[in-house]
């Protein structure tokens, strides 16, 4: 049997090449491998010993040569392929091991691997009867097999290719991002084609199984982007059932909405309680527990069964507040002291506890429609409070300024139509997903009750007609945030000034389905 080493990657090389010699298996490096057996004092023998012919033009041409390439891709099957490599004195591969340059860690032209991938996808294509490996992940269970039956089963090579392809596939993905963004040449000037190129070519890998999809019925898992560590990658769970589908959705609604509450005003204390990736409530207050207890207050009714994010640590008397309030899925933190984890475990034994980084900024936003993808940049927020415009005679005071940008940072992140009231850092009305913007009012200001007098308001996109503004005025808001571009702005305007409203408008729409 002989083995073909040629690993960027060298963890666990020197383990894998012990126990294959162990096993009898003849070993042929190349390049750096090679050089990485001799000072390990691993017998084997150079690629260059195989092919005849040295390394060249500072490495590119290695393995590239049918010694190599006839020994991996001989189907064992046909005599004529046997005869052939009889007559040129060629010994079959039987196992390759391979791994290639890390392209995304230093985009080069010089980490474009050439020799690597052929190898990789010769291999998986002969798997009938060549095995490859292309993780160290891999080498102890091939190990094993081979030294318990002395070759690999049918199923294992047939997994090991399936494993090579998309090794390769994600390579190639990983290029072609980087020639999409200028490659040696640099940044295209289009932005648009930067944003929105010809192809798009992601290869997601399968980072945990879910309980469930959407719905128990459903079948769901977490992916990430082959070579990246997404945020989530960094969460603990101290506690609770598995995740299911929905939770990491709201959660992940949840935690990037409390880190862009905790940058709009990082003096203060940061909660939002999401239910449907809608905030059933948000607030800031002078400590977290304060800030708990005013997005629960928001309502109460809604925070059953909801995400509860805390943009901070938790410690065991703010871990005995929340666990005193409604049960909540998933409650998620920069950390949990011991006593907390204690706490909330006893008392809220299905909730999920998770400690979690900071959020990485969202990327290219890929909704998948049936076998359409649709495809956009993401839904970032661009205007700064300060270039909002006056729309009206009346100039917001200080404190309605801050709740107007509590009332829009929620409400971009809310299903539109939307309208959101905050009064006095509260979120106490939401009105999310209606058809109707005046009905997306009722709904946020019947949560609100008499909290909305005096209070701020938010509207995702521009009122079309003048009712949805008059239904807040008519509750006593006194402070309304809108984008404006509605072709009767002059008649919303006008029912502002009637009512003393002091309306703004962003200049940014924000819809969301």
């Amino acid at each position: 049997m002989r083995a073909l080493l040629s690993v960027w990657d060298k963890t666990g090389l020197e383990e894998l090449a012990r126990g294959l010699a162990g096993l009898g298996v003849d070993l042929v490096a190349s390049g750096g491998t090679a050089s990485a057996l001799a000072a390990a004092g691993i017998a084997h023998r150079d690629v260059a010993e195989v092919t005849g012919f040295p390394e060249m033009l500072d490495g590119r041409v290695k393995t590239l040569h049918p010694a190599i390439h006839g020994a991996i891709l001989a189907d064992r099957s046909r005599p004529e392929h046997l005869a052939t490599l009889a007559e040129h004195g060629i010994i079959p591969i039987d196992l390759v091991v391979c791994n290639l340059y890390p392209f995304r860690s230093n985009p080069s032209i010089e980490l474009i691997d050439v020799g690597g991938p052929t190898m990789v996808r010769a291999a998986a294509k002969n798997h009938a009867h060549v095995g490859v490996l292309t993780s160290p992940t891999q080498y102890g269970e091939v190990l094993a097999e081979l030294a318990a039956s002395g070759s690999l089963s049918d199923a294992t090579r047939h997994r090991l290719a399936r494993a090579a392809f998309a090794h390769t596939a994600a390579y190639d993905a990983e290029i072609v991002a980087w020639l999409d963004g200028g490659g040696v040449l640099g940044p295209t000037p289009d932005e648009a084609e930067r944003e929105l190129p010809p192809t798009i070519h992601l290869t997601l890998e399968r980072a945990e199984v879910t309980r469930y999809g959407e719905n128990p019925h459903q079948v769901g898992a977490r992916y990430r982007v082959a070579g990246t560590h997404p945020w989530w990658d960094g969460v603990t769970q101290h506690a609770g059932t598995a995740l299911s589908y929905l939770n990491l959705f709201d959660a992940d609604a949840a935690w990037r909405l409390v880190h862009e509450m905790a940058s709009d005003a990082p003096d203060r204390a940061s909660v939002a309680i999401i239910k449907h990736a809608n905030a059933a409530g948000a607030a800031y207050g002078d400590d977290l527990g304060a800030a708990y207890d005013a997005a629960l207050a928001a309502d109460p009714l809604s925070a059953f069964g909801g995400v509860v994010a805390l943009a901070g640590d938790v410690d065991d008397d703010l871990a005995a507040r929340v666990a005193a309030g409604p049960q909540a899925d998933v409650i998620i933190a920069r950390s949990f002291s011991p006593g907390a984890t204690e706490t909330l475990r006893a008392r809220r034994k299905a909730t999920r506890l998770l400690a979690a980084p900071a959020p990485e900024p969202l990327g290219r936003a890929i909704r998948t429609v049936g076998d359409t993808a649709l495809v956009q940049s993401p839904d970032e927020l661009l205007a700064d409070p300060a270039g909002w415009s006056r729309a009206t005679t009346r100039t917001p005071s200080a404190s309605e300024m801050r709740d107007l940008i509590l009332a829009w940072r929620v409400c971009a992140r809310t299903t539109s139509n939307a309208i959101v009231v905050v009064r006095d850092g509260v979120t106490v009305g939401v009105g999310a997903g209606q058809q109707s913007r005046v009905v997306a009012a009722r709904i946020a200001l019947d949560k609100a009750g008499e909290r909305a007098r005096g209070a701020a308001a938010a509207s995702d996109a521009f009122f079309p007609f003048a009712d949805g503004l008059e239904s807040l005025a008519s509750a006593g808001v006194s402070a309304v945030a809108q984008p404006g571009g509605s072709v009767r702005d002059a008649e919303v305007v006008a029912a502002a000034e009637a009512a003393g409203i002091a309306m703004v408008m962003t200049g940014e729409r924000h819809f969301r389905h």
